[in-house]
Formats: C-alpha cells, sequence, structure tokens
C-alpha cells in the first residue's frame, strides 16, 4: 500500500491517497480547531463508485469494493500520520462517505465499524448513503447493536426527477421510500437520520423548501445542507455565490422547526477534499483504463457549480 498525503493551504484540512496497487481509495482528515477538540474524518468504501453522480468526480469510474481492513486502514493510517492521541480527542466522527456507496459494500462495512466501534466506542460513525434499493434490516440491525452509528441520506433535490438526473443509478429508493426507511431507522434507533441536500439556483426556492417539509418530519430529520463544487476546478469559482444559496436555504428549513447544519467543504481549491472532489483519483482512474470500469454516469453530462454566473457575482 503506498499512501500519499496532500496538505491544504488550509491547515484544518488534509488529504490521503491511497494506493493498493489494484485499486485506489481516498480519505480526509479535518480538525476543528484542533483534532483533540474536535477530529472529523471521510473515508471510502469502494474503489471508484458505481452510483455515477454527476457531481462526483469517482462518479465516471467503479474498480472494486474495499475490503474491510482496508476501511479500517485508511481511518488508522491518518491518526498514526498525525501523531493523533486518540484517547484525547475529545469528540470524533468517522463518515463512511469520501468516494463509493457504502451500502453496495455492506458486508465489508459492518466488520469495519464493529472494528472501529471497538477501538473507540465514543467516536461517532455515519454511513452516508444515495439510498439504494437494498435490504435496510441489516442497517437497522446494525445500528441498534452499536449506539455510535448514524445514518444520512444523500436527498439533494426535492424531485424525484430532478435528483434522477443527478443520480443515474436506477436501483435506488425514491424521496418518499428515503422518508419512509429513515423513519424507520428513527423508530429502531431512537436517533434522528439525517438528509443531505446540494443547494444550487434550480434547487432552493420555497417551493423546494415546502416539498422537503411535507416528506421529511422536522421532529425526526435532521438537515445538512452542502455547497456545491466544482468536481475538475477550484470551488473558488462559485464559492460565494453558492454559500450564500446554501445559508438561506438553510434559514428557509430553520423556520420549519429543523435542525440543520451548513456543509462548507474546506480545502477544496488546492486538493480537491470531499465532497465530489477526486482529483488525485481521477488521474489514478486516467492511469489504470485496465481496472476503471465505466459506470453508469460515465456518458451523461456534468453537474457542477455553475461558474459564469459565480463569475457575474464578484
Amino acid at each position: 500500500m503506498n499512501v500519499k498525503r496532500i496538505d491544504s493551504t488550509d491547515e484544518n484540512v488534509s488529504k490521503y491517497v491511497f494506493d493498493f496497487s489494484d485499486a485506489v481509495a481516498e480519505a480526509v482528515l479535518y480538525k476543528y480547531p484542533t483534532y483533540e477538540e474536535r477530529t472529523v474524518i471521510c473515508c471510502s468504501t469502494q474503489s471508484g463508485c458505481p452510483i455515477g453522480c454527476r457531481f462526483c468526480g469517482a462518479g465516471d469510474n467503479f474498480v472494486r469494493n474495499l475490503a474491510a481492513g482496508e476501511i479500517v486502514a485508511q481511518v488508522e493510517h491518518l491518526f498514526a500520520d498525525r501523531g493523533i492521541d486518540t484517547s484525547k480527542v475529545k469528540k470524533c466522527q468517522i463518515m463512511f462517505m469520501s468516494m463509493g456507496e457504502p451500502l453496495l459494500n455492506f458486508r465489508e462495512l459492518e466488520i469495519a465499524i464493529r472494528v472501529l466501534y471497538a477501538k473507540y466506542p465514543s467516536f461517532a460513525l455515519l454511513i452516508s448513503t444515495s439510498a439504494p434499493r437494498v435490504d435496510y434490516g441489516p442497517v437497522h440491525r446494525l445500528s441498534e447493536q452499536i449506539p455510535t452509528v448514524g445514518l444520512q441520506f444523500s436527498v439533494h433535490e426535492s424531485t424525484d426527477a430532478a435528483r434522477n438526473a443527478l443520480v443515474p443509478f436506477k436501483a435506488k429508493l425514491n424521496l418518499a421510500e428515503i422518508a419512509m426507511t429513515g423513519n424507520e431507522w428513527y423508530a429502531a434507533t431512537g436517533r434522528q437520520p439525517f438528509f443531505n441536500y446540494c443547494a444550487h439556483d434550480k434547487n432552493t426556492s420555497q417551493d423546494d423548501a415546502d416539498r422537503l417539509h411535507r416528506l421529511f418530519t422536522p421532529a425526526i430529520w435532521q438537515a445538512t445542507i452542502s455547497v456545491i463544487c466544482e468536481r475538475d476546478e477550484s470551488v473558488a469559482a462559485a464559492n460565494v455565490r453558492q454559500r450564500k444559496l446554501a445559508t438561506d436555504f438553510m434559514e428557509k428549513l430553520n423556520a420549519y422547526g429543523y435542525s440543520t447544519r451548513c456543509f462548507d467543504p474546506a480545502g477544496q481549491d488546492d486538493i480537491g477534499g470531499g465532497c465530489g472532489q477526486l482529483w488525485f483519483v481521477q488521474d489514478w482512474m486516467r492511469q489504470h483504463p485496465n481496472l476503471a470500469r465505466p459506470s453508469i454516469g460515465r456518458t451523461i453530462p456534468i453537474v457542477h457549480a455553475p461558474r459564469e454566473l459565480a463569475e457575474e457575482s464578484k
């Protein structure tokens, strides 16, 4: 295994690229403002991704599922590389969301989660999923057994038609089914699921907020509003405008009583960290065409932040 660390000019974030020779993975490490106070890790569960989301740099190719040991190794390497004493970390969240669809590799993910929980029983373990049409019973059972497991659904749009254009993978739950599945998870665990929503200029109206409210009960669901990023270029191109869209939409959801947070990605401009920007993974895929099989998204137009509108807003 060869690991490359890429440090951002933002001292709070670093990118790690894991080359397993026959696969590539990526993890991102954040501190807020120190590792001891709060550490966040985004790690991969697959090499590439078969879902094909059109804003994601990994959405064009799929290599293979990662083994449980390869998932755990990402977390362990980040802690070791930075010399983080995990016994002194007050708050830590390990999120399975950097690359890949966790629930399409649930067998290995479950093993990894059990290993990580045994090592770090107080650390939050968040499964972030695009909601493939799978049996969610094992997810519920794992979540009941391990109290630190959280569940987040990548919703991103307020209508199924818009979401289908953004997330072309066909064997996935529709929005109403996501809401029902999250409600069932809440009933089983007593913990609130999250829906993640990528705010852009065509999905942040009051009508969008109304549709989400009809689907997702604020007493059950929490909302994460994400700033959309360029998948191949700097987020700075659309930063100011996209951030305002996200924060304005968050206020609309706050009015409905949701507990909300805005995911404003750090390190995007120089290391392509997290949230769909996987520059180094994309380069690995280009260099290994014999391993990188096309995903369903390969021939579908890319969706990303509107650069020309961002330039006009400066």
